[in-house]
């Protein structure tokens, strides 16, 4: 039983040559010859307890992206391309489409107009193969309920600078010659006194439901510091950041900011920035156990189970909103630092940002006593009844209905990240970046990597003739009798990323050049 299992030697293997243990199994098909091909690609995970391998790649880019970008000196262009013939062709295409739906609206044809609705999603999803971003206006505009919420700055909160903000995004230099950023850390409000591993010191008196609050809306919060941040400093400030649970489990945000920021504005922005939550109070529940609402089919709603009332809309609730349901603020521990580019310092930074990568949040933290896993037992079970979202069936537990409430909602039952032990309520992404930071999307960043490794290869006569020019990829179907096993598809991404690197190690050793061992050709 000692003996390894021969699928674990496979997956050892690839793990060794860095290929994707989980590959998926997609449909390529040849324009130019018919020919279609089981392809395995790999699965993209980026925690690795999923695929070790996908996770790390992941990292690594990640890495080039926060490298590429903290300490750029010149402004990103973001000049747009000009439309093609193409593009506007479609769009004039879509405006007499827009002409012909109208018509058919007021003269009360339906089929008319449904079949105009149709042929302007098939033009909208066509733009968008042609590389425009964003979306046309709707055939009939969504009304948008006219609610009104006070923007008066709160009385608790310090009065925050306000100054133009400029269009620039690079730092200042210092001396003629230092151009340095930051590096940031902010973490969340304290809910009570805490041991050296994290626990509370008094469990009864830690504020569970403020720290589950706090975290589901963390993003929030971070939108709004920054926003607040490019009013203080009158500039446009770029990041990029990783949010990671601290000991406490409350999520903490270590940032790379483009530029100089002195620690002073950091810790006055930090103290004025809040976020306020204008959603109905959701303090004491109101349905628990066998007692929840139900379903009524005839007014198309939850009930409740007793009454037979209909509970609340959503904007029902919301009209009765008179102050926020919470407010979520920083703590008072703000670490800055002063970073150069291209120093050792920047590199360990950039490691220490990406760190914990591969890992959720929930795998970042190991509860090693019966205290800590107590800990994180009362903050899961807060979370589990704190709701996510206007849409998140928690809502029911409150007496309100969710928007958008639905036959198939369980009340109290919610699916969203938020409320998984894996994310302990940061339900976003791990990686917050702001659009300029580097000038590219991530995408634009793999395609240069792997154009450095085509480019190479060319120098040395390695081409890749063999490969067809025009594919299409389909999704298989399961239970297809045409794909091979998984296990199949490992050994066949193993034997090519083995050519490929053989290729690769080819090139860079013909890029080289012959070395020179004897003293004569060195002299020579």
């Amino acid at each position: 039983m000692k003996q390894p299992a021969a699928l674990d030697v496979a997956r050892a293997v690839a793990e060794e040559h860095g290929v994707c243990v989980r590959p998926l199994a997609k449909e390529r098909i040849d324009l130019d010859t018919g020919r279609v091909e089981i392809i395995p690609v790999p699965c993209g995970s980026t925690v690795a307890s999923v695929c070790p391998t996908c996770a790390e790649k992941n990292r690594r880019l990640r890495m080039a992206q926060c490298r590429e970008g903290w300490h750029l000196t010149e402004e990103p262009d973001f000049t747009p391309n000009p439309p093609t013939d193409d593009q506007r062709a479609l769009a004039a295409y879509r405006a007499d489409l827009v002409k012909t739906y109208r018509q058919a609206v007021d003269e009360g044809d339906e089929i008319g107009a449904e079949e105009v609705r149709e042929e302007v999603a098939g033009v909208d999803a066509e733009l968008r193969q042609l590389g425009v971003r964003g979306a046309l206006p709707a055939l009939e505009a969504r009304p948008r309920a006219a609610r009104k919420r006070s923007t008066r700055r709160r009385q608790d909160a310090p009065n925050l600078p306000r100054r133009p903000v400029s269009k620039r995004t690079v730092g200042r230099v210092f001396g003629g010659k230092y151009q340095p950023s930051t590096f940031l850390t902010l973490t969340l409000d304290s809910y009570g006194k805490v041991r050296s591993d994290g626990t509370p010191v008094d469990p009864a008196t830690y504020d569970y439901r403020r720290a589950a609050r706090d975290a589901v809306h963390f993003a929030a919060l971070l939108d709004r510091f920054v926003q607040n941040l490019r009013r203080c400093v009158g500039w446009d400030v770029q990041y990029f950041s990783t949010v990671e649970p601290q000991r406490r489990l409350a999520p903490h945000w270590h940032a790379a900011i483009r530029g100089s920021v002195s620690r002073a504005e950091l810790r006055a922005v930090a103290e004025a920035t809040y976020h306020q939550v204008w959603w109905p109070a959701h303090d004491e529940i109101k349905y628990s156990g066998d007692h929840r609402p139900v379903w009524d089919a005839r007014v198309k709603g939850f009930v409740d189970p007793v009454t037979r009332q209909p509970l609340p809309t959503w904007e029902q609730a919301l009209d009765q909103v008179e102050a926020p349901a919470h407010v979520a603020r920083f703590g008072v521990q703000v670490h800055a630092k002063g970073i150069l580019g291209g120093t050792e310092e920047a590199g360990r930074h950039i490691g220490y940002l990406t760190k914990y990568l591969t890992k959720s949040i929930g795998e970042c933290f190991e509860a090693k006593t019966t205290r800590q896993e107590q800990h994180a037992e009362r903050l899961c079970a807060e979370l589990a009844v704190t709701p996510c979202s206007p849409r998140c069936p928690v809502w029911l537990l409150y007496g309100v209905q969710p928007r958008g409430a639905r036959l198939s909602m369980e009340p109290g039952r919610c699916k969203g990240k938020a409320h998984k032990r894996s994310t302990l309520g940061v339900a976003g992404r791990r990686v917050l970046v702001s659009r300029k930071w580097s000038g590219k999307s991530l995408a634009d960043h793999k395609h240069d990597r792997k154009e450095f490794v085509r480019q190479l290869l060319a120098d040395v006569g390695i081409t890749q003739d063999d490969q067809p020019k025009r594919v299409v990829w389909n999704n298989v179907q399961p239970g297809d009798p045409n794909v091979p096993p998984r296990p199949h598809l490992l050994l066949r991404a193993v034997a090519e990323r083995r050519r490929w690197k053989a290729e690769y190690t080819a090139a860079l050793l013909a890029s080289a050049g012959p070395r020179r061992s004897s003293a004569t050709d060195q002299a020579a």
